[in-house]
């Protein structure tokens, strides 16, 4: 073990792995529930994606401790199921046989896309700005489907209005509202206030004990029940509904063979993408720079193109590969989770913290019964905060110069209030195009930003007339 995961060489020890991957598991482990609750909103089995979630989430998190030797959790991403559910099923109609379909297609893609220099061309291509406010649209987008899935948001019609409703904050006076509030109150409470011993592992684990402890309490006041609890024979039961079922009539062939929407199919395909590969990349930096995880060679490897020359290479492969099996099972885009720096903070340096990591998830599938009784309630607490933790990012974007202000704020803005990801970047894509163009930059935007904003002109002017 010590060989394998060179330990002595990143100065740990075997105890500090197992406690930080115990630690990063306990971190991210509120993604059991909230994953399936979701995407089965799309029509999907509860019991398959609960299956499915947990299946990528050990496959991803081994290869990246086993292959890349790195200490990082992979598993479905908390934007990207709710871009996957409430943009491209809900919002535009595709099924989710055809999403999954767009998503092994994006993992596909990734995987060809971090194996060569295609990755330069990308990360070059798209400017810090929209990078930084895409991340942030993501925060503003899920924290907008945690506050209406528990309808703390809510629509009165009125044919009057433009919108055709008027939107409002909801009264206070159900049990389910109430127990949001009493969540979001642990939550904040939990990550807000610091401190050392117990109370630094009830700060790690804030978004699993807030979780527990509103799933308990609606027990009696009738929210959380187990009379629809799916149990762990059901959950494998329920998986062949979703396993390969991309390759059904229903998948790939239906996928394409609406002509018309192929424009839509591309840009949506290219959002999976771009969402996914710039959340990695950005957690991958931002908690391996400091802590000596990744050097300088390997950003720099990263920026240069060169395929699996370093430790992120492979990482990146890691996560990559996740996707598309991730797919394949029957679950939305997997990414490497930010929450991993709760682990590299308690000591994680090595592939051995993601293999603990990789076993707690295996674990964890025996409380499925248990987990599927978990209410919205719980879980859209999570939503929100983690979405204000995502938009910390519009920290890096320069509000003062209007160049920048103008692309970020219709990309970020557009994704909470058309209610989609892929129209927040086709308005930052665009904006960025024009601004440019009026300061007489055009030539510095690089061809595939014109080439994905055209994309997207045509996707809208296809709509207008079909």
């Amino acid at each position: 073990m010590h060989e394998l995961f060179r330990l002595k060489e990143h100065n740990t020890t075997v105890s500090t792995e197992v406690l930080a991957g115990i630690t990063t598991f306990f971190s991210m482990a509120y993604i059991i529930a909230l994953s399936p609750s979701v995407l089965s909103t799309a029509g999907m089995p509860w019991g398959a994606v609960f299956i499915a979630t947990i299946i990528a989430a050990i496959i991803g998190t081994l290869i990246m401790g086993l292959v890349a030797n790195v200490p990082y959790g992979v598993a479905p991403g908390v934007g990207l199921n709710a871009f996957f559910t409430f943009t491209v099923v809900k919002g535009l109609g595709f099924s989710w046989q055809e999403t999954l379909s767009m998503v092994f297609i994006c993992g596909i893609i990734n995987i060809i896309v971090t194996a060569t220099k295609l990755r330069k061309m990308i990360i070059q291509a798209i400017p810090p700005v929209l990078q930084h406010a895409i991340g942030g649209g993501i925060g503003v987008f899920i924290a907008y489907v945690g506050l209406l899935n528990v309808g703390i948001v809510t629509f009165s019609p009125d044919k009057s209005s433009a919108a055709g409703a008027n939107p409002s904050l909801t009264t206070f006076n159900t049990p389910s509202t109430i127990l949001f509030l009493v969540g979001l109150a642990i939550t904040i409470i939990l990550l807000v206030c610091k401190g050392k011993g117990a109370w630094s592992f009830l700060n790690r684990g804030a978004f699993v004990i807030a979780i527990i402890a509103v799933s308990l309490l609606g027990i009696p006041m009738g929210v959380t029940s187990m009379a629809q609890s799916v149990n762990l024979g059901e959950a494998f039961s329920q998986l062949p509904e979703t396993f390969l079922a991309i390759f059904s009539p229903k998948g790939f062939p239906a996928l394409f063979s609406d002509p018309a929407k192929l424009p839509i199919v591309l840009v949506t395909i290219f959002a999976f993408s771009l969402s996914d590969t710039f959340d990695t990349i950005g957690t991958f930096v931002g908690t391996g720079r400091r802590s000596g995880i990744f050097s300088e060679a390997d950003e720099k490897a990263l920026e240069t193109g060169k395929g699996f020359s370093s430790k992120m290479d492979k990482a990146l492969f890691a996560d990559a590969t996740a996707t598309s099996i991730g797919a394949l099972f029957g679950t939305s885009n997997t990414t490497t989770y930010v929450e991993s720096a709760s682990g590299i903070a308690v000591g994680g340096r090595t592939g051995l913290t993601s293999v603990v990591i990789a076993i707690c998830f295996a674990l964890s599938s025996l409380f499925a019964p248990l987990i599927s009784a978990v209410p919205s309630a719980a879980t859209a607490p999570v939503l929100v905060v983690v979405g204000c933790m995502m938009m910390s990012s519009f920290a890096d974007i320069k509000w003062t110069d209007l160049s920048e202000a103008i692309p970020a704020f219709f990309s970020s803005i557009f994704m909470g209030l058309s209610y989609s990801i892929s129209y927040g970047v086709a308005a930052g894509f665009i904006t960025y195009c024009l601004t440019m163009t009026c300061k007489g930059k055009a030539k510095e935007v690089h061809p595939i930003m014109w080439i994905v904003g055209l994309l997207f002109i045509l996707d809208f002017v296809l709509q207008a007339i079909f």
